[in-house]
């Protein structure tokens, strides 16, 4: 299940975040990529204005999510509608936009949009899910045998 997200229209129904402030493009990153390892899908993010060299495809090899910025000549509408339009199978393929145009084109393709209060529901419950998981994986580390006698040494002179 594939989803594609307009960045910017995310953000502006995001309380806790401002379209004005460049640092929650990278907060809202985050929370997409808790939310991609959650539910181990493709996640494609379109944000408006230029491109960002933090968002470098480099930068998210070894993972299926990426990062588009429209071309001088474009808006993040067109190219979310090119993507929409280059998918085989709309099926299972989810537009997170609460933009009218996004979603009736993504309707007319065969694709399912949700709307950024929904997705938020979602976000929110895969953040928590993310959070729960990585506090049951951390592991007690115990001290080495050669740190225990370390420490024992140690003690033994301050008395």
């Amino acid at each position: 299940m594939p989803y594609l997200i307009d960045g910017n229209n995310l953000l502006g129904h995001m309380p806790d975040l401002s379209l004005k402030n460049r640092v929650d493009r990278y907060r809202l990153l985050s929370r997409l990529l808790s939310f991609q390892q959650v539910k181990n899908t493709r996640v494609i993010l379109v944000f408006d204005g230029p491109p960002d060299d933090n968002f470098a495809p480099e930068k998210f090899q070894g993972i299926p999510f990426s990062v588009r910025s429209p071309a001088a000549e474009e808006n993040a509408d067109m190219v979310i509608q090119d993507i929409i339009s280059q998918e085989t199978d709309l099926r299972q393929f989810f537009v997170v936009s609460s933009d009218r145009e996004i979603r009736r084109y993504a309707h007319a393709k065969g694709a399912k949009s949700i709307k950024c209060e929904e997705f938020l529901r979602e976000l929110k419950a895969a953040r928590r899910e993310h959070r729960e998981s990585a506090e049951m994986e951390k592991q007690e580390e115990f001290p080495s045998p050669l740190e225990i006698k370390h420490w024992a040494e140690i003690f033994r002179k301050n008395k």
